[in-house]
């Protein structure tokens, strides 16, 4: 039985000046479904890297990474955007929220990329923003939130299409360490 992420010996490498950095080497990993994980380690250790790879974002120097059965380091880049739009939820530490679009809208982003009726994106989009408790915000500019309510956009908008897998690079650390325990609960709960 296949893990929903087979990782196999990845390899990613800089160039920068004269010198090479490595900051993934051989790297290999398994992720089941359903399974909730942090990346630990020092700044530079590879762990955006890593998680820009299984994203579909970039692209390895060598090695594989097999997604629900996948093998997007396989795939052209016109394929790999099409996967990514379908298979990946992203949550970014700085919301990468559009300024000019209400957060209803931010939220919908994602699936105007996939074929769907605009009863669908709604009713798609109302569930989110109602899983991550701002339904009375869903008229509201980015610069009417909060830095927890603009955090809490940016998971609606990556989970609205149901992805494979939900990444999240470092979503805590703009935030104030009570705000960072309920975007981690809110993580959590999302999971399950």
């Amino acid at each position: 039985l296949m893990a929903l992420v087979e990782i196999r010996d990845l390899v990613r490498k800089y160039h920068k000046g004269g010198e090479t950095i490595l900051p993934l080497d051989g790297v290999s990993l398994d992720v089941e479904a359903g399974e909730f994980l942090s990346l630990m380690g020092a700044s530079g250790s590879g762990k955006s890297t890593l998680l820009n790879l299984v994203a579909g974002i970039d692209h390895p120097d060598s090695g594989t990474i097999t997604v629900d059965g996948v093998e997007i380091t396989g795939l052209s880049r016109t394929r790999l955007a099409h996967w990514r739009a379908v298979n990946i939820g992203y949550i970014f530490q700085d919301h990468n929220l559009l300024p000019v679009l209400t957060a209803w809208e931010n939220v919908e982003l994602p699936l105007l990329l996939l074929k769907m009726s605009r009863a669908d994106r709604r009713r798609r989009v109302d569930v989110a923003m109602q899983a991550v408790e701002l339904q009375d915000r869903a008229d509201h500019y980015p610069r009417q939130l909060s830095g927890g309510q603009e955090q809490r956009v940016g998971i609606a908008r990556a989970i609205v299409a149901h992805p494979t897998v939900v990444v999240a690079d470092e979503p805590t650390g703009d935030l104030d360490p009570d705000t960072s325990t309920q975007i981690l609960r809110l993580l959590q709960r999302l999971n399950q």
